[in-house]
């Protein structure tokens, strides 16, 4: 059966669909030995020879979903120019090609999905499901009540306001504070920058929670598989 050729390289686990379109648009497809730039051409697994950048996408690949906690200093993508480290490196040993669910900053520590299942992974960022995210900052100061309820109620970035958040005072380490901020969005540095608008930058940052999934005692650079039970409580997130 036909099916279109985004589809078919997140079914493979090439990538999210979202992102699948990109490597279409950028000319790094090819069916039959040709490039395919078009969304929405169909294709025939089995029958039709896809590439992405050269490489055979032949066989559709058994499910992986792991939880790493990526340490500082790495980025969430599977390779940089400038010779970076990266979270395809700390998962190399997985022969399947897994890719993050989002992304976390270069210098932001702490829970990063990554998957190879397409489908799961489109639905887990679409805004629609407002999946929650919590964090761990330390930012610099002490901000007062009325600054913490200012980032409860939303704060203005990019002239939009950002949505309503969970924001907790957790303690305090000399003259600045930690605290957990729980978000549904998933705007670029939204927490640094909710933190930067209000006046108390971040010093340090770190995801401990997406969606039921909890970092725990995971130690920097090291991952696990996901149980069924948390496979199980991730789609219900998204059914």
């Amino acid at each position: 059966m036909a099916e279109r050729l985004q589809v078919v390289l997140a079914r493979a686990g090439v990538a999210s669909r979202h992102q699948a379109e990109r490597l279409i648009r950028e000319g790094r497809v090819t069916v039959n030995g040709q490039v395919v730039r078009k969304l929405g051409t169909h294709v025939v697994w089995g029958q039709d020879a896809i590439r992405v950048d050269n490489r055979l996408i032949c066989r559709l690949e058994p499910k992986v979903t792991v939880v790493l906690n990526k340490p500082k200093r790495v980025l969430s993508t599977s390779h940089d120019p400038r010779g970076r480290p990266t979270t395809a490196e700390l998962v190399r040993k997985i022969k399947a090609h897994i890719f993050p669910v989002g992304r976390l900053d270069y210098h932001t520590e702490g829970l990063l999905i990554l998957t190879n299942d397409g489908e799961l992974a489109q639905h887990l960022q679409h805004p629609r499901y407002g999946i929650p995210k919590t964090y761990r900052a330390k930012v610099k100061g002490m901000p007062a009540a009325e600054v913490l309820q200012s980032l409860r109620s939303g704060v203005m970035l990019d002239s939009k306001r950002t949505a309503p958040a969970q924001v907790k005072k957790i303690g305090t380490t000399g003259k600045n504070t930690w605290l957990e901020i729980t978000i549904k969005e998933g705007r670029n540095r939204q927490v640094r920058r909710m933190c930067w608008a209000v006046g108390h930058p971040v010093l340090k940052l770190k995801r401990t929670r997406y969606g039921p999934i909890r970092l725990g005692d995971l130690k920097p650079g090291t991952y696990r598989d996901l149980t069924p039970a948390e496979m199980e409580k991730l789609r219900k997130y998204v059914a």
